[in-house]
């Protein structure tokens, strides 16, 4: 029988208020006040009611020159053009396939927006539209960019690249879109051996780094060659990483994540989502972006 760990419920010490990256959040609920001045624009997130400007959701209030609005502290993925997002499979459509992306609403990514097996470039004909379940079929995991917004706020994908397409073999964590941090790039192939895609929309996708780049399938054949224990054992400590991080609501980017990874070598796999092993993690990378901005 698997051995079964036992904990007895312990106070916890707060973490140390002085540490957040950036000073104080202005945080505010549904109906606070953010501000009396009449000189501020009204954005996402706030409303005007009787010369207030008074917050409609709860979160962080961020102010861009005269522009005021709240920044959800949990809220459903919104796309904007040029996003990088993991998504998921749900159904195939005449010309396209409904993708599950964190949304509101479903994506769609059309069959027009995607690059054949090869990265061939063409019209589509009606011979690629009945073999479209040859490409992607339900419950297949793809990366994609966001193309366009339709006015329901439903987001239209495309994936003409080749770091774009179906994924294979790793794991996938869905967190917050909040905690992800906006970068140039949200393909990252860490130094432990590992990769990861940021998907701006919560999903993260963490994959053996591949030493040569595969691209004649064009992204659409998946690889189901076994993957080393070594390997699945750095994707495992990054997965838990990844949920230590989120649980003390820090941001997730290339750096934080690295950073968390090596102050959790110590430990073991297992024993990183443990609290008080969790907070000593966290705070060591908290003090670590502290000082490399410093």
């Amino acid at each position: 029988m698997a051995a079964v760990s036992m904990r007895l419920p312990a106070v916890r010490a707060p973490l140390d208020s002085s540490a957040p990256r950036g000073g104080e959040k202005h945080l505010v609920a549904p109906g606070d006040t953010i501000t009396t001045d009449t000189g501020y624009m009204r954005g996402h997130g706030t409303y005007v009611e009787d010369e207030k400007l008074i917050a409609s959701v709860a979160g962080v209030v961020e102010r861009v020159n005269k522009l005021v609005c709240v920044r959800a502290l949990k809220a459903r993925y919104n796309g904007e053009i040029g996003d990088i997002v993991v998504g998921r499979i749900t159904e195939v459509q005449q010309k396209r396939w409904k993708v599950e992306t964190n949304s509101r609403l479903d994506s769609v990514l059309l069959l027009s927006s995607i690059n054949l097996p090869g990265g061939e470039l063409r019209r589509k004909s009606a011979e690629d539209e009945l073999a479209m379940r040859d490409y992607l079929q339900e419950g297949d995991l793809i990366s994609a960019e966001v193309q366009s917004i339709f006015s329901d706020g439903a987001v239209s994908l495309h994936t003409r690249s080749l770091k774009y397409g179906k994924l294979s073999q790793g794991v996938l964590v869905q967190v917050s879109p909040s905690l992800v941090k906006r970068q140039k790039t949200h393909f990252h192939d860490l130094p432990c051996g590992a990769s990861v895609i940021l998907g701006n929309n919560g999903f993260i996708w963490i994959y053996p780094t591949s030493e040569q780049k595969d691209d004649e399938a064009g992204g659409y054949i998946a690889s189901l060659e076994p993957v080393p224990l070594s390997d699945r054992e750095v994707i495992s400590r990054l997965r838990n990483c990844i949920m230590a991080l989120v649980t003390h609501k820090m941001m997730l980017f290339d750096t934080s994540i690295l950073y968390c990874y090596e102050a959790s070598l110590p430990h073991q796999i297992k024993d990183i989502l443990k609290p008080e092993v969790t907070e000593e993690i966290v705070l060591e990378t908290r003090q670590r972006l502290l000082d490399l901005e410093g």
